[in-house]
């Protein structure tokens, strides 16, 4: 291993951590904009033009604002609690392909982090850490809506990670790899949301309800809980789960858009093979448009009914799925 691919691994890296990171950033924008068009007004427009500086304004704001720790607070997983839930959200994307490879000063180089042979199977494991993050959260907290807050968390996430998972399995049968980069390059002709929209539709409810996002965000219903697992967080440590939740739905986005949309495939990309990263922003970007829209126009469920859902209807849909897919393709194959 020469120091160019480590430094070429570095660079990777930083891109990586800084898309996710600026892309945090302009992530909430982009809903308080569209939220605020949906619903028949203005939005953010003071800071910078047309309130394109007012995720820098609000990181400003969380900086300065002071940050309290409850007496009786068990301080150390207090304070590292939030870091839990943030790094995996980070590091999730580290397997997921932006393109396939482009020239640069004569140098071929992999428009990825990282191609693994257990891709997928690295994503179920790191998405399933920052449930520690949340319940640990509202443990330490010794607050009681808290504490509700993080068993809830828990509950919710455990309870959909099985449906989440089925349904990953799904393209991973069809392509015969669980390597992001093949099951991309399986989707030339067709993509997967084309042949298992059931699967597709799985996913994204499932994703929904594992960071937390309406419908589903009963682990921080301000109504019942007051917020839930962070009520007792302030300042950059609350800021740190607000971090983690939207940039869970960038790589949730990132992942649908892999597994279903034909990632960073598209119109001109063998000839092109820049375009990948434009192809995979856009897939991105509309993923985020429904699921905002979503927040927009659904209203909470109960807390019963959301996990009725999970168990009685989501999980036994999802094994069904993956029940005929796994006939079908014996069947075709033989």
């Amino acid at each position: 291993m020469d120091g160019t691919m480590i430094l070429e691994w570095l660079i990777k890296s930083l891109i990586l951590i800084l898309t996710m990171t600026v892309g945090f950033a302009y992530v909430t924008l982009y809903e308080r904009k569209l939220l605020a068009r949906i619903q028949v007004r203005i939005g953010p427009n003071r800071a910078g033009p047309f309130g394109v500086l007012q995720p820098v304004a609000d990181g400003i704001k969380l900086i300065f604002k002071e940050e309290l720790t409850p007496t009786n607070a068990d301080k150390l997983i207090f304070i590292l609690a939030p870091v839990l839930t943030v790094i995996p959200a980070l590091i999730i994307g580290a397997v997921v392909p932006w393109g396939t490879e482009v020239s640069i000063f004569g140098r071929v180089v992999k428009l990825y982090l990282a191609d693994i042979n257990i891709g997928v199977l690295y994503l179920m494991a790191v998405t399933s850490i920052s449930v520690y993050g949340l319940a640990l959260a509202g443990w330490s907290s010794n607050n009681k809506y808290a504490t509700l807050g993080g068993l809830r968390a828990m509950a919710q996430m455990i309870s959909y990670e099985l449906a989440l998972g089925f349904a990953m399995i799904v393209p991973v049968m069809m392509a015969g790899s669980m390597s992001l980069v093949d099951i991309v390059e399986s989707q030339k002709s067709i993509w997967f949301a084309v042949v298992q929209p059931l699967a597709f539709v799985i996913y994204f409810i499932a994703a929904l309800a594992e960071i937390n996002r309406s419908p589903f965000d009963m682990p921080e219903a301000e109504q019942e809980l007051t917020a839930g697992y962070h009520t007792e967080y302030s300042g950059m440590k609350f800021a740190l789960f607000f971090m983690a939740e939207y940039i869970k739905m960038i790589a949730i986005s990132m992942i649908g858009a892999s597994l279903f949309l034909g990632g960073y495939r598209g119109p001109f990309i063998d000839l092109y093979p820049a375009l990948g990263p434009l192809y995979l922003f856009i897939k991105v970007v509309v993923i985020l448009f429904v699921i905002i829209w979503i927040r927009a126009t659904l209203p909470r469920i109960r807390y019963d009914r959301l996990m009725q859902f999970g168990w009685k209807i989501l999980f036994p849909l999802a094994l069904l799925n993956v029940f005929i897919t796994a006939v079908v393709l014996v069947w075709a194959g033989g």
